[in-house]
């Protein structure tokens, strides 16, 4: 068995080295046919890091990167022979291709022959060992470059949200080191100062209330931001099981959405009381949203107008709730006629879908098309140039099997206006 599985690690890797050689000569192919087609020379090469996604079942972020190192390892001689061969898995390819980014093709190409992966001078070693290694060889061939690249990724800096088990969440910062360092050891001697003062809470306990206590300026993170929350009404006032959704975290089960609805989200056994001034200034509003019966589609809504109109936004916001390209989970940046306004395409939610802004901007490129498909749920069909299809149909919303579901955010309601379409009278209104 144990043989079995390493054969299969090795096949895996040559399967791997397979696709990449693929990615680059149908990179090249594209490219051709768009320059026959008359693009422009920058422009050439648009969509066929997410036609090479869609065909992979990743993201089209990752499918960009997977082309990228494609492309650099045909300059990577030792690399891409180790990798054929099962020395190098994927990821540790691209590792080495992410080290070497910022060096000049002959610098590269110089590391490469001094780490000789072909010759299994990296086996038995870690993805760090690997990296050290390489980073290692990178500054030796060109410190300038190096320094150059350490000095650029200041401008990455950012903050990302990803779920985690249990109704919990990583709020993550990407920080130059300084900052990193310093904001840690301020939380940390915070922590330590009220542990020793007699505060019951763990160390981690503590460092993580101060940071929500710090960013929102209100104790337990209580604040006015909209946080949008569906739930049937069944969920909310009969204490019914089906869970809730919480649109850029996921599904929650049935009583902590109750607790959310109703506190705010405060934690009695975990978090500090709100100050009670704080609590009189937030504001819990209903906002109401209904599923057709045995569908759990949202009542439909349309505009005349060309632009989405914010109602309209928020509404494709929590039915699309992240990206409606096959495998990317990406925030929804904009909000996109599938069949575009030029050929008639109308501004309803039949229409429309949430994407990111790289999905958006692919599906532009020629050769792209997509229209809504019938079915349960909201689907849609998209064919790439090269003539496959992929289709993407709308998360089921909480009581998908029929009954209405609710929102609590801050007003206006989703049912007043000139755009809005009112719930048929078989459904209960609260």
């Amino acid at each position: 068995m144990m043989d079995q599985m390493r054969r299969l690690e090795d096949l895996k890797c040559v399967a791997g080295a397979r696709q990449a050689g693929l990615a680059v000569a149908f990179d090249a192919d594209q490219r051709r046919g768009q320059a026959a087609g008359g693009v422009p020379a920058g422009e050439q090469g648009a969509g066929v890091a997410a036609q090479i996604a869609l065909a992979r079942r990743e993201s089209p972020a990752k499918g960009s990167r997977l082309l990228g190192m494609a492309k650099t390892l045909t300059g990577m001689p030792h690399t891409s022979a180790a990798f054929r061969s099962g020395l190098l898995s994927e990821w540790r390819a691209t590792l080495i291709v992410k080290e070497t980014i910022c060096l000049s093709p002959e610098d590269r190409a110089g590391v490469d022959e001094e780490l000789a992966a072909d010759t299994g001078a990296l086996d038995g070693m870690g993805d760090k060992a690997i990296t050290a290694a390489v980073r290692a060889a990178a500054y030796r061939r060109d410190p300038a470059s190096v320094a150059r690249r350490a000095a650029r990724a200041v401008a990455e800096r950012c903050v990302s949200l990803r779920p985690a088990p249990d109704t919990m969440t990583y709020l993550t910062a990407l920080l130059p080191v300084s900052q990193g360092v310093a904001a840690y050891a301020a939380l940390a001697r915070d922590a330590d100062t009220l542990r020793s003062a007699g505060d019951e809470r763990s160390r981690g306990q503590v460092m993580a209330d101060t940071l929500v206590e710090r960013i929102t300026g209100i104790p337990g993170g209580i604040s006015g931001v909209e946080v949008q929350l569906v739930m049937t009404d069944r969920t909310l006032l009969q204490a019914g099981a089906e869970p809730a959704r919480l649109p850029g975290y996921g599904t929650i089960p049935a009583a902590w959405a109750r607790e959310l609805a109703l506190t705010g989200g405060s934690s009695k056994a975990e978090a500090p009381t709100p100050n009670p001034a704080a609590l009189e200034e937030l504001s819990l509003w209903i906002r109401r949203l209904y599923t057709a019966p045995g569908t759990g589609e949202l009542v439909a809504m349309d505009s005349k107008a060309r632009l989405f109109p914010a109602g309209l936004k928020r509404f494709l916001q929590i039915r699309d709730d992240t990206c409606r390209t096959p495998y990317c989970d990406a925030p929804i940046r904009h909000h996109d006629h599938i069949r575009p306004w030029h050929s008639g395409g109308p501004t309803t939610t039949g229409n429309g879908q949430g994407l990111c802004e790289a999905c958006n901007h692919a599906k532009e490129t020629p050769g792209w098309t997509a229209k809504p498909v019938p079915g349960p749920r909201h689907t849609v069909a998209t064919t790439t140039p090269t003539g496959h299809t992929y289709h993407s149909t709308a998360p089921p919303l909480p009581g998908a099997a029929g009954g209405s579901a609710l929102v609590t955010p801050r007003p206006p309601s989703l049912t007043r206006g000139r755009h809005a379409t009112h719930a048929p009278p078989s459904l209960l209104l609260l």
